[in-house]
């Protein structure tokens, strides 16, 4: 999507420490998470939905309240980041409903992965891996 009405909405975050979790403690956190997630995944269909009717050549008070809706929906969506960063995870994908938590293996910084659907935490990757380098948590090796 171009133009200035494509706003992709992108998590913003104030500078905070990174957090480290064990599985079970990332695993502790998901009823929060997956109500969180939930709220986003929504909350992004309705921006790209506005989004795709400003660029479908709207005019006058149509695209006025839609400008007003689409704000509103960004502000809700940021606030939604905020509290998954207030619970330490941090979202990958707002479509998918990807969520990371910073976890450990082998002495280092690894992501613990979930995606909405997944009843717990069931894969890690490498930090710079992504979602196709996923690994089953039966691998992992969280002391050192």
């Amino acid at each position: 999507m171009a133009g200035p009405q494509s706003l992709t909405p992108q998590p913003v975050f104030p500078s905070r420490p990174r957090r480290r979790f064990t599985l079970e403690l990332a695993n502790r956190s998901l009823p929060l998470v997956k109500r969180i997630v939930a709220d986003i995944v929504q909350t992004h269909t309705h921006v790209v939905q506005i989004q795709r009717r400003l660029e479908g050549g709207t005019s006058g008070k149509a695209q006025q309240q839609l400008q007003k809706d689409l704000e509103g929906l960004m502000t809700r969506f940021n606030e939604f980041c905020e509290e998954l960063g207030d619970v330490g995870c941090e979202l990958k994908d707002p479509a998918a409903g990807l969520i990371d938590w910073v976890g450990r293996h082998k002495g280092r910084d690894v992501y613990l992965c979930w995606k909405m659907g997944e009843g717990q935490i069931t894969h890690w990757h490498e930090l710079q891996a992504g979602f196709a380098g996923r690994q089953p948590v039966s691998t992992l090796e969280e002391k050192e």
